[in-house]
């Protein structure tokens, strides 16, 4: 699946950053320029004219990446033929839930629905107080009363409008060949991949992909699930509250991305022959660390970017590489909201670049920069357009780059990258 290299990278220290949703198209609000090149970015300019730049699709053309599989591969790993194991399961074992093989996890949303099962908001306003995601979580545990008496499910909230269900049924083998209750993603080859959608989307009952006795109780305990929790979730508490309050009803869960399976992969540090770590704050990203055998280090919150930029400098004591996964402009690109997003990367420019050159030496430290992948303002959802990528540090060929921008990408010398080549491609810019 992946080529495991040979090559003794000790001498290499390097932060990797990747700025979660950081590529977008040109948009209006910003006088037809994108976010990127419409802020002022001093410190990102700065690392721009001390490297090259080029371009990364992260996982493919035409495939509009989530989070998960893009993280897998801007690491150096590449899934082949429905190898990939699913979100649900790796978020699973991000927020440490009980699973094992043959139970079925799953990525959820929680949604606003009106009587019809139309959605009138993906995310239930995306700022959902946790003691109401865990009440009504809580609330559909205790009365889902599947029609296998053997079934049972975990519904488990993690950030905003984020949650994790796993449904396990003793003595069978569920199956993860089943299609979304979630309309605005599809299931390809185990991948979630965004679809090119309208305004009005209707929650979609679950199908089984095969005609195997494991698929098809899959997709039957997954419709029950959605069926028994719309009627839990519209006569709760939390909801005749929140309507009372203003607030988007919690009143939906919107499933993609199922599992069944572990995930069997080489250990990173074994991958890329380095001490390689991370900072990261999701449950997906948490999960993906943990898959690969990763470091973490604690580093505040989502938005503690002063305190991100001081332990990733200081990290390159003891470790050779460190991923740093940047929350912020992903959001405001599923907002649509352009100039939010402008202003955000201004902020990470301010915050974390300017506080991480100010704590480490460009003549050892190469700093590699891009994203997961690209989320443009006009479309707010994750697009396959390609993503800027910048290997920065004293050592390395200048190209006359003087912005991180998609602009600038196309003229760089890097050239076009795939994700799962970009730290193979900067450990051998580092070393020429």
């Amino acid at each position: 699946m992946n080529g495991v290299s040979s090559t003794d990278n000790s001498d290499i220290h390097m932060i990797y950053v990747l700025l979660d949703g950081i590529g977008d198209l040109p948009h209006p609000d910003l006088k037809g320029s994108t976010p990127l090149s419409y802020a002022k970015t001093p410190n990102l300019d700065r690392l721009a004219r001390n490297g090259s730049i080029g371009e990364v699709i992260s996982v493919g053309k035409g495939i509009a990446p989530q989070s998960d599989i893009a993280v897998f591969n801007m690491l150096g790993y590449r899934f082949e033929n429905g190898q990939y194991v699913g979100r649900g399961v790796i978020e699973a074992i991000g927020v440490g839930i009980d699973f094992k093989s043959g139970d079925l996890a799953l990525r959820g949303n929680f949604a606003t629905v009106n009587s019809e099962r139309v959605i009138t908001d993906r995310r239930a306003g995306r700022k959902i107080e946790r003691e109401d995601a865990v009440a009504i979580s809580r609330e559909i545990e205790q009365k889902i009363k599947f029609s296998n008496p053997n079934a049972s499910v975990v519904v488990s909230p993690t950030i905003g409008h984020r949650v994790i269900v796993r449904i396990r049924c003793d003595g069978e083998f569920l199956s993860p060949d089943i299609s979304n209750t979630d309309p605005a993603y599809a299931r390809i080859d185990g991948m979630g991949v965004a679809k090119a959608v309208g305004d009005y989307l209707k929650i979609e009952k679950s199908l089984p992909l095969n005609e195997s006795d494991g698929a098809r109780l899959s997709a039957s305990l997954v419709n029950e699930f959605t069926d028994q929790s719309l009627k839990i979730m519209s006569e709760s508490q939390v909801n005749v509250r929140r309507k009372d309050e203003g607030k988007k009803l919690l009143n939906s869960i919107l499933l993609r991305d199922a599992g069944n399976k572990f995930p069997n992969v080489v250990p990173i540090n074994q991958l890329h022959h380095m001490q390689f770590s991370c900072i990261v704050d999701m449950p997906v990203e948490i999960g993906i660390a943990n898959v690969l055998k990763m470091k973490t280090f604690s580093a505040g919150g989502i938005t503690d970017y002063e305190e991100k930029a001081r332990v990733a400098s200081k990290s390159m004591e003891t470790q050779n590489a460190i991923y740093v996964h940047i929350k912020g402009p992903d959001e405001f690109g599923h907002d649509g909201d352009a100039i939010g997003k402008m202003e955000n990367i201004e902020e990470i420019d301010k915050r974390f670049f300017g506080t991480l050159l100010d704590n480490i030496d460009t003549s050892k430290v190469t700093v590699v920069i891009s994203g997961d992948h690209s989320t443009p303002c006009i479309n707010k959802s994750h697009s396959d357009d390609p993503v800027p990528v910048l290997i920065s540090g004293d050592s390395v060929r200048k190209d006359g780059t003087t912005r991180f921008t998609e602009e600038q990408a196309k003229r760089g010398k890097i050239g076009l990258l795939a994700g799962a080549d970009v730290i193979r491609t900067a450990i051998k810019i580092i070393k020429s």
